[in-house]
């Protein structure tokens, strides 16, 4: 028998540990093949997912899924998780910690009983309906499970419904949730498990009460779980008062540096020019412009228009139907710009995203963390460009020391009478809407089926992101091919019913 080290034996009986405790039958495949592959000397890799003792329905999904490896944040997290242990996580968006919080959570529901068991906050609608997403993917094989979605914008009567109707997991915002607790119209005394999702996001967005309120009417002996992209002492001070013995697991930001970080000096009165000449100087498929105010986004999203630039624009005042119309267009590429406020800097979740623009100075160090980070993501880089005055060299100085990174100067080139690109002003795809979603037993194979079927007649390739809200569909087709395809909905069916469809403009 090959001789094995210490740290090789210290594996392997983490492995047996985390499923003697969980309560899964040491036999289960994952603990079978990894006590097997350790004796015949095969390495025990505790970066893949087939070491954790998770049930076959998940190991299956996370498989059909093609998860094979841990990113940092769910090989830290999730044994301590599955333990039943307090923690409160640091890493930044798009590093697997959704995944690495609902995995465990739906290891331990009981799909027997329709009581409310798992509560996730988070600071936004936008990322409650992701998290929401996220959990009912990666449980699709767990029959009866019943997650809802508690945000402001939607009905309540209907959240309150199906609360009423049996819910085992709830992922709403800090301000929904509050006033339910408040009318007694939720019921969190089997709630064996919380997670606040973007603490510090949450605190700074001032739902501070709303978290106490929720929090308080929580059972004691529950499992409490913070993730935060930052540790300011206000999250200190959180987990000080809701947690027990919590486990920190920090993952260092090693992406940082695929960002590359530049700024760009202006006067005030010369702002919206410096942008129209760095978005000629820095041509992408993929832009935020980040603002401070409703009135500077409104403001620069008008201008962009008149130049027939494929641009949208997102603020908190807006509705959650325009949002997520707004939202889909920019994901699937018929808009190439988006102007946002800082409501757009967390939890949404945006592919590819090639160059985040501060039109106004972030308020401070945390804020422009939130925002660059939605670019060099997954090992790709990205571009972070900031509007400065020559007055905020202190603030500059604050960013780079967070960052870790520093700021270039380049030279800004040749001044225009506010032209753009012509590719800004031509988006590859067209987004169409349908008159149907997930309540409507929809899914993405069946708006594929009809788009390149018999009846369809395009080819894959011509269909780009298709999302499924509750009540209505987006789909992204090829610009070239969009009026035919608009035609064929039209004429045709959809799982056999008719829907009415338009394009989103």
């Amino acid at each position: 028998m090959p001789q094995k080290s210490l740290s090789g034996y210290l594996n392997l009986g983490s492995v047996i540990f985390s499923y003697f405790h969980s309560g899964l039958d040491f036999k289960s495949p994952p603990c079978y093949l990894s006590v097997f592959h350790f004796f015949r000397g095969v390495p025990v890799s505790q970066n893949e997912f087939s070491t954790l003792p998770l049930s076959p329905e998940l190991l299956t999904v996370v498989q059909e899924l093609g998860f094979e490896t841990l990113t940092p944040i769910q090989q830290e997290s999730i044994p301590l998780l599955l333990a039943g242990k307090d923690i409160i996580g640091q890493a930044k968006t798009g590093s697997g910690k959704t995944a690495a919080f609902s995995l465990p959570i739906l290891n331990k529901i009981n799909l027997d009983q329709p009581l409310l068991q798992a509560l996730i906050l988070c600071p936004t609608r936008e990322l409650a309906s992701q998290v929401v997403t996220e959990i009912r993917k990666l449980g699709r094989r767990l029959p009866g499970l019943k997650v809802l979605a508690m945000t402001g914008g939607q009905s309540g009567r209907e959240q309150a419904d199906a609360l009423e109707n049996g819910v085992q997991i709830v992922v709403g915002t800090p301000g929904r949730l509050a006033d339910f607790v408040g009318r007694n119209r939720i019921d969190l005394s089997a709630v064996k498990t919380v997670v606040l999702d973007e603490a510090d996001k949450m605190l700074d967005m001032g739902f501070a009460d709303e978290i106490k309120t929720v929090m308080r009417d929580l059972p004691g002996s529950r499992q409490t779980v913070l993730f935060s992209a930052t540790f300011p002492e206000s999250i200190e001070h959180l987990s000080r008062k809701y947690q027990r013995h919590a486990q920190q697991v920090i993952i260092e930001d090693e992406e940082q540096n695929l960002i590359e970080q530049l700024v760009y000096d202006s006067e005030d009165n010369d702002k919206t020019n410096v942008l129209m000449r760095i978005l000629q100087q820095h041509p992408s498929d993929s832009t935020i412009i980040f603002c401070n105010t409703k009135n500077a986004v409104a403001e620069i999203a008008e201008r962009l228009n008149d130049l027939g630039a494929a641009s949208g624009c997102l603020h908190g005042d807006m509705e959650q139907r325009e949002r997520d119309r707004v939202m889909a267009m920019f994901r699937n590429g018929s808009h190439r710009i988006l102007v946002a406020t800082d409501v757009a800097a967390r939890g949404l979740d945006i592919d590819n995203l090639e160059l985040v623009i501060n039109f106004d100075l972030p308020l401070s160090p945390e804020i422009y963390v939130h925002r660059i980070g939605r670019t060099g993501r997954a090992g790709k880089t990205g571009v972070a460009v900031t509007i400065a005055h020559p007055k905020d060299t202190l603030k500059l100085g604050q960013f780079e020391e967070l960052t870790g990174g520093k700021f270039a100067r380049p030279s800004l080139g040749f001044k225009n009478q506010y032209g753009l690109n012509k590719t800004l002003k031509e988006a590859p795809m067209k987004t169409i809407s349908i008159s149907g979603g997930r309540k409507d037993k929809l899914r993405p194979g069946d708006i594929l089926g009809a788009l390149t079927g018999a009846a369809g007649g395009l080819t894959s390739a011509d269909v780009g992101k298709i999302e499924i809200q509750d009540k209505i569909s987006f789909v992204a087709v090829s610009a070239k091919v969009a009026d035919g395809a608009m035609q064929k909905l039209r004429d045709g069916r959809i799982k056999g019913q008719k829907f009415q469809v338009k394009f989103v403009k």
